[in-house]
C-alpha cells in the first residue's frame, strides 16, 4: 500500500507526460498558421498585381491596348513572385458593361499547389483565388 501511494503521489516525469500531450497540438496549431499565412500572402500578393496591372492599364487608349499593357505587365511582374506560377494564372480585361468610363481587371488564380491543402481537419477557402480591380478611365 505505501508503494503504490509513492507512486502515486510521484511527479517524476510529468513534464514529459504533458509534453507529449500538448507537442502534438501545438504543431498542429502552428502549422496550420503557417499554411494559412501563406495562402493570405499569395491571395495578397494577387490583389496587389491585380490593382497594379490595373493601374498599368490606365495609359491605354483602347481596349486591346490595355491587355497587351495589362499581360506584359503580369508576365514581367510574376517572373520573381515566390507563391504565383504563371501558369496557374488566368487574366481578364474588360470594360465595366454597366458604366463606360470603367474597365476591371480580373485575376483568378489556381492555388491547389500551396501547401495548405494538406490540412483536413479545418475549414479551407477556395482553391481558386479571385481578385479584381476597377478603374475610371479619362480620371475623374
Amino acid at each position: 500500500m505505501n508503494t503504490i501511494r509513492r507512486l502515486l503521489s510521484s511527479t517524476r516525469g510529468a513534464a514529459a507526460i504533458e509534453f507529449a500531450i500538448v507537442a502534438p497540438l501545438f504543431l498542429l496549431v502552428v502549422l496550420t498558421l503557417i499554411a494559412y499565412g501563406i495562402y493570405l500572402s499569395a491571395a495578397h500578393a494577387l490583389q496587389q498585381l491585380t490593382a497594379d496591372a490595373a493601374r498599368t492599364a490606365v495609359a491605354g487608349i483602347s481596349e486591346q491596348e490595355r491587355v497587351t499593357l495589362v499581360n506584359n505587365y503580369i508576365a514581367v511582374s510574376t517572373l520573381n513572385d515566390p507563391l504565383i506560377d504563371r501558369k496557374k494564372l488566368q487574366v481578364t480585361v474588360a470594360t465595366d458593361p454597366q458604366n463606360s468610363n470603367q474597365f476591371t481587371v480580373t485575376t483568378e488564380y489556381d492555388a491547389r499547389a500551396l501547401p495548405i491543402w494538406n490540412l483536413y481537419t479545418f475549414p479551407l477557402p477556395s482553391t481558386t483565388i479571385r481578385r479584381f480591380a476597377t478603374i475610371r478611365m479619362g480620371g475623374i
